[in-house]
């Protein structure tokens, strides 16, 4: 029987699923690695790393799954944004890759906004801020400082075009994840020319532009005896990893949102057309899917759980050790007990600064309204409560834009609590629904990929096969007033607390 092979390159691991036309995980496996970190504000990889945990991930698939490598009619691909890979005329890379958490290009970005301007650049590339995240201000650096490396560099790639390369000896690169390098227009989608300009390089140093879910070429021979695949597997362009995890759990019409719960929470809402956000709040990326937009931004999420069960629940993760439970169920199972809105007890989880929609990097976490007779249940449940608060705050800036959310797609490790999408259904007053594959990133690539090479007549149909609903939360319409008065509480709280977070120093 057929299958797609998929893989999603994480920040600090990479992950590899080989799908059937159904859409079930016939076998997966994931790789670690570990970012350098040379100076405060430089996060680097050498960019082998990444290909030995992909070459590693593979083998153990086909070992697991057994499947003869000629069923493996595509590759499909699903990556992290931003990380800049430079190579040389004959593909090798010249550097470590510059990861997107990288923060050295700090001087290069504030000359580029005052040069284009944050506005024209929002205007033109979807992203807010010129920031020193974008590879715009990084080869700005690398010109600057590197200046040997930046002369010698054939082609300036992001992560999924390093791979596509490597695969298939193709420069190619897509929309998703080139929006966010600050020099793409993704209106024209064509290469934003006063950008490069300053940047001092040319359109010929960047990958040729295809649409996701393309079929790039076949494996070359060396490359598929290395990784133990077929040299007629075709390997495909994939998306950014936020925009085919909206793929893989079925958000790319208007009208679905999708958020992501794991160390963050990532949103996203598809549109049909660029939306500006006159508010200078709400980036706007293309998709994974030609000629659709989506309204894409992080924010605090599950880090804040995480925090409060390494340093409070320490007993949890002692049972969870000696019985196989979650130790997130078993705070799960105590926050269970206490009633909505955790009887006056709320909290502000800006343990790293507040992100969207507020952007105030002074902001910190806050619990307020707690007297004795609250329990550490009452605190577990107002950190869930309070990621719900800013998924309702982000979807209406998103509705304020006159963009409609009907239904909440839930992916991530949040999506595995039933009682934290049932609050966050009660919170938003909209559905949320989950679905059975847990890795929807790479679902999303392997739709994207089946597409591709004729497996399916377009992205529709493979979702309708691939994608199956889970469970679906409806609001309690009995708790809504009472979520209404706590979310009020959340809002005056922030806003009150504003001018001691811009006092606090550091």
């Amino acid at each position: 029987m057929p299958g797609i092979l998929a893989f999603d390159i994480g920040t600090t691991a990479l992950k590899c699923a080989l799908h059937d036309l159904e859409g079930r995980i016939l076998a997966k496996a994931s790789e670690e690695y570990q970012l350098i970190t040379p100076d405060a504000d430089s996060v680097e990889m050498d960019v082998e790393t990444y290909w030995q945990a992909f070459k590693s991930a593979v083998g153990r698939v086909l070992k697991e799954s057994r499947i003869d490598p000629g069923e493996i009619r595509a590759l499909g691909v699903s990556a992290q944004g931003e990380t800049l890979i430079l190579v040389d005329r004959e593909g090798r890379p010249l550097r470590r890759a510059i990861v997107w958490l990288d923060n050295r290009a700090q001087k290069e970005a504030a000359r580029l906004a005052n040069a284009l301007g944050d506005r024209q650049a929002f205007e033109i590339t979807g992203q807010v801020k010129l920031v020193p995240t974008w590879p715009a201000a990084k080869i700005l650096w690398l010109r600057e400082h590197e200046p040997g490396v930046f002369e010698k560099t054939h082609k300036f790639l992001l992560i999924e075009d390093y791979f596509l390369f490597r695969l298939t000896g193709e420069y190619v690169c897509e929309g998703s994840l080139v929006t966010s390098t600050c020099y793409w227009n993704f209106r024209a989608r064509a290469w934003w020319k006063e950008m490069l300009e300053q940047l001092g390089i040319s359109e010929e140093q960047l990958p040729h532009y295809c649409e996701s879910g393309e079929p790039v070429g076949n494996l070359r021979p060396e490359v598929a005896a290395e990784l133990g695949l077929s040299p007629k597997t075709v390997a495909c362009t994939g998306a950014l990893d936020q925009a085919c995890g909206a793929i893989g759990v079925g958000n790319f019409k208007p009208g679905i949102f999708s958020e992501n719960t794991g160390a963050a929470l990532a949103i996203c809402a598809t549109v049909n057309q660029p939306v500006i956000d006159p508010g200078n709040q709400m980036p706007c990326h293309y998709h994974g899917l030609p000629g659709l937009y989506m309204l894409h931004t992080f924010t605090s999420g599950g880090i804040v759980m995480r925090w409060f069960r390494d340093e409070f629940a320490a007993m949890e993760m002692q049972v969870g050790k000696s019985t196989g439970m979650d130790a997130y169920e078993l705070m799960g199972l105590e926050a269970s007990r206490v009633a909505p809105a955790c009887e006056g007890l709320v909290m502000l989880p800006h343990l790293q600064g507040a992100m969207a929609p507020e952007a105030n990097p002074k902001a910190s976490g806050v619990f307020y309204g707690f007297t004795l007779r609250h329990g550490r249940g009452h605190f577990t449940r107002a950190i869930m409560e309070a990621v719900c608060f800013i998924v309702r705050r982000n979807i209406e800036v998103i509705e304020s834009l006159g963009v409609p959310v009907q239904e909440i797609r839930a992916l991530g490790g949040g999506a595995r609590s039933r009682m934290w999408k049932q609050i966050e259904a009660d919170i938003v007053g909209r559905p949320v629904v989950t679905t059975t594959n847990e890795e929807a990133a790479t679902l999303g690539a392997a739709i994207l990929a089946g597409k591709a090479v004729g497996l399916y007549s377009s992205v529709e149909e493979a979702a309708e096969r691939m994608i199956q609903i889970k469970e679906r939360f409806e609001p309690n319409s009995e708790n809504r007033s009472i979520y209404d008065e706590a979310f009020a509480t959340y809002v005056k709280l922030y806003d009150a607390l504003c001018p001691l977070f811009e006092s606090r120093e550091g």
